[in-house]
């Protein structure tokens, strides 16, 4: 059966049809986003950790957030990699379609801010995809495309470390999903202020 035609009918999960309903007006907030992966594939690899902010009023509202990590049991156990990172890890802990729904529920109709954005969309579409629900509808920025507009640069892209050494954001010895998006988070409120956003 061709896939348009089984997903006329399709009776989604309630929490993506409140996700969808939140769509009816636009947001003035902004969810900053990072993911730390199993790898670089949507289709073969897995999010093992989520870590976001909320911007509202160009502020970084710091009790406005969401981190997890991902228990990714089967994942890690067919691949024959260590659970180490989920051991060690105080943040909380939630097995995928949890995390996938109450990252959801988290961001709303947020436009959503990243550096390389449109790969964690696509390992959150990924996720979703695995519960039966159809693609994210949110806005995205990306960091790296706003600081390539700001100098009219096509021919390179740069790393959150190189962008954090342009833009003189503090970098600290922690390497995390939250350290991630703070910093990113911060660049966007630069580069929102120069960009005139």
């Amino acid at each position: 059966m061709l896939d348009w035609l089984k997903n006329i009918n399709k009776e989604y999960p309630e929490f993506w049809k409140e996700y969808l309903s939140k769509f009816e007006t636009k947001s003035k907030r902004f969810v900053v986003l990072s993911t730390e992966t199993s790898g670089m594939s949507p289709v073969k690899d897995v999010i093992l950790s989520l870590g976001s902010f909320a911007i509202v009023d160009n502020s970084v509202v710091i009790g406005d957030n969401f981190e997890a990590v991902l228990l990714q049991y089967k994942f890690l156990h067919d691949n024959g990699l260590s659970n180490e990172f989920i051991v060690e890890s105080k943040m909380k802990k939630l097995v995928e379609p949890d995390a996938i729904k109450s990252l959801i529920g988290y961001i709303g109709n947020a436009v959503l801010v990243g550096h390389h954005i449109h790969f964690d969309v696509e390992m959150i579409n990924a996720a979703l995809d695995r519960l039966d629900c159809g693609r994210l509808k949110n806005e995205a920025l990306d960091v790296d495309v706003m600081h390539r507009k700001l100098l009219d640069i096509n021919d390179k892209q740069f790393s959150l470390d190189e962008l954090c050494d342009i833009y003189k954001i503090p970098k600290s010895d922690r390497n995390s999903a939250s350290e991630d998006a703070y910093k990113t988070a911060l660049l966007f409120l630069k580069l929102k202020s120069r960009l005139g956003i």
